[in-house]
């Protein structure tokens, strides 16, 4: 199934993209994308601790399941003034 990695702030500087389709297997969680992302983009692995993820606009778990044509959100956190 394919879903759509959608990258912001310090996520998207590292991964060097904004977003990407990725294809994953039947049954695929939030964790499994995270963990496509990583290892497409070694760099991530910085901040991956520290990543919030969301599927469809909602926070999620990494054991939230995904289905085909689902968004997921990886968040750095937010700091500032």
């Amino acid at each position: 199934m394919q879903i759509r990695i959608l990258y912001f702030a310090a996520a998207r500087d590292l991964a060097g993209c904004s977003t990407e389709t990725v294809e994953l297997a039947e049954g695929a969680t939030a964790q499994t994308a995270l963990n496509s992302a990583l290892q497409r983009h070694p760099a991530l692995r910085a901040i991956a601790p520290t990543l919030r993820l969301a599927v469809n606009e909602t926070f999620a778990t990494k054991e939230t399941p995904l289905a085909a044509d689902n968004q997921i959100a990886l968040l750095p956190p937010v700091s500032g003034g």
